[in-house]
């Protein structure tokens, strides 16, 4: 008797889990937690502050529910906002893909010295703050020094009005956006590149395919996933854009590229209404959240058919 109970207790204490390994999910979880805790905390005391009266000027606020909403959702200028955000988004994005990927195509296709040496010289934008490089391109467009002025004179072309004018101004900032970021659209379709594998060019170089062949039907849809996350990473940037933009006009002129992350930091801050502002910001947040949803949601399905899948 008294063996078998030395027997069982032996056993019993075999199954004992120990407390450090007990301890390791929550250990390996509790990163993530302080972070999500972290991010809902100021999340919900803006959902919270946009439905004050909340302002730097006074004090004291009162909860006045959704008539910071009501006049926001229903005034030009935040429409107005939304459209410069859409727009700028949306030129700057695509034109960063389409250069990014034909770059990356071709440095793929190039295996000498020539081609290294241009990988560290596009690479070196990235290495730029946003608002030092916008900084850099208002002296190079400037219409009396300016070495890219000075290049139009060549051309007839005189005193090109650039940030200066309403009809130019979001030609100029995608500009400079391409300029700063198609370098890390090309690193990121450089990488998927070069990730792909061999054989099925091959076999096709065999069988005598050709480029535009090869690139549609091959390329094109193993690089998709790649392209995707260029693409996600880019439009949520663009779309919360505020360096480039501030830096060189401010929102000008006017009220031209007064986007939504102008327009809540100059209601914000410069006006001190704080509780205003927050809708802006929230807004923006839904547009991201919902692009970022169908992107990651695209770039699942083109990952499962790139590796022969069902969807």
């Amino acid at each position: 008797m008294k063996e078998q109970n030395k027997n069982s207790a032996a056993v019993s204490e075999l199954n004992v889990v120990p407390f450090k390994t007990r301890m390791r999910p929550y250990l390996i979880v509790a990163p993530a937690l302080i972070i999500t805790i972290g991010i809902m905390i100021p999340f919900v005391m803006s959902i919270y502050f946009s439905l004050t009266s909340y302002s730097f000027r006074m004090p004291t606020y009162s909860f006045i529910g959704l008539k910071n909403w009501i006049t926001i959702l229903t005034s030009s200028g935040f429409w107005k906002s939304v459209w410069v955000t859409l727009r700028y988004a949306f030129f700057s994005t695509v034109l960063e893909m389409g250069i990014g990927l034909g770059i990356a195509m071709l440095l793929n296709n190039l295996e000498n010295r020539f081609s290294k040496i241009l990988r560290v010289v596009l690479i070196f934008p990235l290495m730029v703050a946003p608002i030092t490089a916008t900084i850099i391109w208002q002296l190079m467009l400037n219409n009396s020094v300016g070495i890219v002025e000075k290049f139009l004179n060549f051309f007839g072309v005189y005193n090109f009005p650039w940030a200066a004018s309403a009809s130019t101004a979001m030609m100029t900032v995608v500009m400079i956006d391409i300029w700063v970021n198609t370098s890390f659209c090309m690193l990121l379709v450089l990488a998927g590149l070069q990730s792909l594998p061999k054989s099925p060019f091959e076999s096709a170089k065999i069988d005598g395919g050709s480029a535009w062949f090869n690139f549609r039907n091959l390329t094109l849809p193993m690089l998709k996933p790649s392209l995707y996350i260029a693409l996600l990473f880019r439009l949520m940037a663009a779309l919360q854009e505020y360096a480039i933009i501030f830096g060189l006009t401010k929102g000008g002129p006017g009220d031209t590229l007064m986007n939504l992350s102008l327009t809540s930091y100059q209601t914000g801050f410069q006006f001190q209404k704080f509780g205003f502002a927050l809708p802006y910001i929230l807004v923006l947040w839904v547009f991201i959240n919902i692009v970022a949803k169908q992107i990651v949601k695209r770039q699942r399905t083109a990952q499962k058919l790139a590796s022969g899948q069902d969807e």
